[in-house]
């Protein structure tokens, strides 16, 4: 069952139009569940995903940031989304250089709260 939810979110968020590849991450870095377009060394993407995440929450915390959604890296041919998604996971996300990132972050959005709410 639980395979199957997360299966089921990261077919989620691989539909949004701009996402080349993504993860469902724990907060402890480890991957639950993938879709990757390129080859990567999996545990370091979910062990760091999950480090510049808590980091950034941290340094929010630190300057009384209210909430903090998610942390996007930009490069110059793609971008990265990580985004919490309650208290157990993250997602994270590999975004094509020509995509919407606005319209990219709702609709991950909506996926994370889903999220939130059945883990």
């Amino acid at each position: 069952m639980l395979k199957e939810k997360i299966s089921a979110f990261i077919e989620q968020v691989k539909a949004i139009e701009g996402v080349a590849a993504c993860a469902l991450v724990s907060r402890d870095g480890i991957i639950a569940g993938k879709h990757f377009d390129r080859d990567l060394n999996e545990p370091w993407f979910g062990a760091l995903s999950a480090t510049i995440l808590a980091s950034a929450e941290s340094v929010g915390s630190i300057i009384r940031m209210k909430s903090l959604g998610s942390v996007t890296i930009r490069a110059e041919d793609s971008s990265i989304v990580i985004m919490g998604a309650g208290e157990n996971f993250l997602i994270a996300a590999i975004i094509t250089d020509n995509a919407d990132t606005i319209r990219i972050n709702k609709q991950m959005l909506e996926v994370a709260h889903k999220i939130r709410e059945a883990m």
